[in-house]
């Protein structure tokens, strides 16, 4: 079997040339596709910043690399080495991390954890010293840029890290005190001092009003450990007056903009004083270091006003900077197959794109579960829902794994504990398929491409692939191999790696898979056949993908454009022709797929709608080995 970095792919995925070095920004979002990876589990290039220049034990400086919460040594120098291995991959996008300077450690007595993933910020201008310095942030951009890749940074405008106290509470576990209890006029509570004469609250988000709000002490009272009083960057970020100050959110209600975010500060984004410092902060990130794109940790609670006022300043400085297609996509976390939360934030905020939380929610309920075919149908008929409608859920990034909430590959091994490794193999590349074939943009998570599994969510799911020490990620065997953690993993032969870059390569090749209208064709109640054709608005071609979720071998009818008459093989065992007008016949095997490229005269593009025969497609004996990229079939 001849290795996926043939002469032919490292033409096409290697050594970017001149010609796409220089053309890389004029790629419209859809035709990325993002490799995300926290800079501290990647690779570790340098050993001497592990520490991030401080003494002392873990608690100080935050580095233990046999604790899974704690920092353990990758750094921007290891990713610019390894980025022979992500472009290899077919990534055209690195999505990092935050990567600004952390508060090392925090947590209560006994539940220490180290800010390794970067969301605990107190100095939004500078690179955090585990990772390197910004200098090298500059280069990393740089060397992608040489190779024709984008750098989108991970941002906060939601908190900083966990900085102010309240002297009512001996914790950072603060309930949530709502204004219609302590309101902005009392000091703490109904019956309290008259505080801040004037202030109408913070829907009314003018300079003359809030500077009516002089004291911070509403709810609680808030003030800075002396030991961080000067902690935050800029300086304007360390006075409490510029936080919400009223508690933990409950993620319900108003508690959902106004709260903590776990204790961490939450930010008074309703007042214009932080709009613009945000504004210039993040500004500054795409002047001087020429990035491409954000994704916006937290963005639900956030209120919407902020995201009106701010994502038209960073397309404006992007514009300023010769970066024409700035992709802007917003942290809207839903564990339901449910589009609301993630269209509404595009209609009501006017973010330009979300991550799409319902299509990984759909996935996982389709091939890492039993559950039939129809909710993936029923996700792709909301897609109206969003502001822009077609043209925007082309360029949601979707996901099937992520940092928070886990890796595909776990949720198939805890769904299927009877399976074996081939079977869950078959699911998570399977899965990957519907990843990359499917409307949006393909997000593929680090490590995902390796096998890496874990144990669950959050921590659990944020392995080293350089070679770990931490017991609990070195105990599971990885997914198509018999290798762990234990060992470094950019293994560029392993299953998983080959049959993503060999998706990457017919998602490259065929514009109707990034570009094209999306039509579901066809889907059942039961596990089995999921069809839609993608339709490039260009020429016309029409390109059927038909995934097979069950574990038996079926064929089925997908309806076609009544025009279309022929077809060829682009993965798997395609036929030649329609079998009438309309309608097109589908071998696949078990947990596969196939791709069908129309060929001959190719038809105007049909209207952005379409049917499918709800009924589930009947089994039949195993299809004949196919040509194309499926497992054991890629080049």
């Amino acid at each position: 079997m001849r290795s996926l970095l043939s002469c032919a792919l490292l033409g096409t995925l290697l050594g970017a040339s001149v010609a796409e070095a220089q053309s890389f920004r004029d790629r419209p979002p859809e035709d990325e596709v993002i490799y995300f990876l926290l800079p501290d589990r990647f690779e570790n290039g340098d050993p001497r910043n592990d520490r991030g220049g401080l003494n002392g034990d873990r608690l100080k400086t935050g580095f233990d690399p046999t604790h899974k919460g704690f920092f353990h040594g990758g750094d921007l120098e290891g990713l610019i080495s390894r980025l022979d291995y992500i472009q290899s991959l077919g990534a055209t996008a690195i999505w990092l991390g935050p990567i600004y300077r952390n508060k090392p450690v925090q947590g209560a007595p006994g539940q220490e954890s180290a800010g390794y993933h970067g969301y605990w910020i107190t100095d939004f201008t500078r690179v955090d010293p585990h990772y390197g310095s910004n200098a090298d942030m500059k280069a990393v951009v740089d060397a992608a840029h040489a190779r024709g890749m984008k750098v989108y940074l991970d941002i906060i405008t939601n908190h900083t890290a966990d900085v102010i106290a309240y002297r009512e509470c001996a914790s950072s576990a603060c309930e949530f005190r709502a204004p219609a209890d302590f309101p902005y006029s009392r000091r703490g509570g109904l019956q309290g001092e008259p505080i801040n004469a004037g202030f109408l609250g913070e829907h009314v988000q003018t300079a003359e009003n809030f500077a009516k709000l002089t004291r911070p002490d509403y709810a609680y009272t808030p003030f800075v450990p002396a030991a961080e009083v000067n902690v935050k960057v800029p300086a304007w970020l360390n006075d409490p007056i510029w936080y919400h100050n009223r508690g933990n959110t409950t993620f319900r209600g108003e508690s959902t903009t106004l709260g903590d975010f776990v204790g961490l500060d939450d930010l008074m984004t309703e007042n214009p004083r932080v709009v613009d410092g945000f504004i210039d902060i993040y500004g500054r990130w795409i002047e001087e270091f020429g990035i491409d794109g954000f994704r916006i940790d937290t963005a639900r609670h956030v209120n919407p006003e902020f995201w009106q006022r701010f994502v038209p300043a960073m397309l404006e400085r992007a514009q300023q900077r010769g970066i024409p297609n700035f992709h802007i996509f917003g942290e809207v976390s839903v564990d339901a197959v449910d589009p609301v939360p993630t269209a509404r934030a595009t209609r009501v905020d006017r973010l330009p794109s979300v991550l799409d939380f319902a299509f990984a929610a759909a996935v996982i309920e389709t091939v890492a579960g039993n559950a039939g075919t129809r909710s993936l149908a029923d996700l792709f008929k909301a897609d109206a829902l969003y502001e822009g409608s077609a043209e925007t859920v082309r360029q949601l990034p979707t996901f099937i794994s992520n940092h928070d909430a886990g890796r595909f590959a776990g949720f198939a091994r805890r769904a299927f504990p009877a399976a074996d490794d081939a079977q869950i193999l078959a699911r998570t590349t399977l899965a990957h398929a519907m990843l990359l074939l499917l409307r949006g943009v393909p997000v593929i998570y680090s490590g995902d491409e390796q096998g890496f599994a874990g144990d669950g969510n959050d921590q659990d799911a944020r392995e080293d692939l350089f070679a770990s020490r931490v017991a609990s990620y070195n105990d599971n065997c990885l997914v198509g191999t018999n290798a762990t953690t234990a060992q470094a993993n950019f293994d560029v032969h392993h299953p998983l790696y080959r049959a993503i870059a060999g998706l990457a390569r017919l998602r490259s090749q065929e514009p109707a898979l990034r570009r094209g209208t999306q039509i579901p064709r066809r889907w059942g109640d039961d596990p089995g056949l999921f069809a839609v054709s993608r339709v490039d608005p260009q020429t016309g071609r029409e390109v059927v993908v038909a995934f097979n979720t069950s574990t038996q071998a079926l064929e089925g009818n997908v309806e076609v454009d009544a025009r279309a008459r022929e077809f060829v093989s682009l993965h798997g065992d395609c036929a030649p022709q329609v079998s009438a007008p309309g309608s097109y016949r589908v071998k696949i095997a078990a947990l596969d797929f196939v791709v069908c490229g129309q060929g001959g005269p190719l038809p105007n593009p049909p209207p952005a709608t379409g049917g499918g025969n709800k009924e589930e497609a009947s089994s039949s004996p195993p299809p004949r080995s196919g040509g194309g990229l499926g497992r054991g079939q890629l080049p």
